[in-house]
């Protein structure tokens, strides 16, 4: 972790309506690895969570402070949630409400995903299994190899061998 980062992972459900399949999930995928970070603000859902924090309201300035901080903000497809991590230039993940499900009335969350998700600006998870499948894709470093600012013996022989042959073509020529 880089000094100073928080390796916080900030769930936001709006203010309007609650989400208990957002928080359901997160709270299950947090449990199978004690100790992340996650802090949920999760409205007047029905669904209390058990391993990660959480708060059902919070400030506007809390809000925005806990957005500052995090690593990632995983939310619903609020345009309002979306845009203000954006601002701040954070990793977004939405799983949309769906009407068929009860979580809204209609499926503009689906279609504000679709666009966003389009432009690359989030990563959209269709289901409960794919937001999992991107928080451990998130969490896993691309790589732990690293380069070194010298160059291999290897390498050094090929371009001796080629700044070689080329000088000899050159005045074969």
């Amino acid at each position: 972790m880089l000094l100073g980062v928080s390796r916080m992972i900030f769930v936001a459900v709006g203010t309007q309506l609650p989400f208990d399949r957002l928080i359901r999930t997160m709270d299950e995928w947090a449990s199978a690895l004690p100790g992340r970070d996650v802090f949920a603000q999760i409205a007047g859902g029905s669904y209390v969570p058990k391993h990660i924090q959480w708060a059902r309201s919070m400030l506007p300035e809390d809000f925005q402070s806990k957005l500052e901080h995090c690593q990632l903000l995983v939310a619903h497809a609020g345009i309002g949630s979306i845009l203000s991590a954006l601002e701040l230039g954070k990793p977004v993940i939405v799983l949309p409400r769906q009407a068929e499900l009860g979580e809204h009335r209609n499926d503009h969350q689906l279609a504000t995903a679709k666009r966003f998700g389009a432009r690359g600006m989030v990563r959209v998870a269709q289901n409960e299994k794919e937001l999992c499948q991107l928080l451990d894709q998130f969490e896993t470093p691309v790589s732990e190899t690293r380069i070194t600012n010298q160059a291999s013996p290897e390498l050094i022989r090929n371009l001796r061998q080629f700044i070689s042959q080329a000088t000899i073509s050159q005045r074969g020529a």
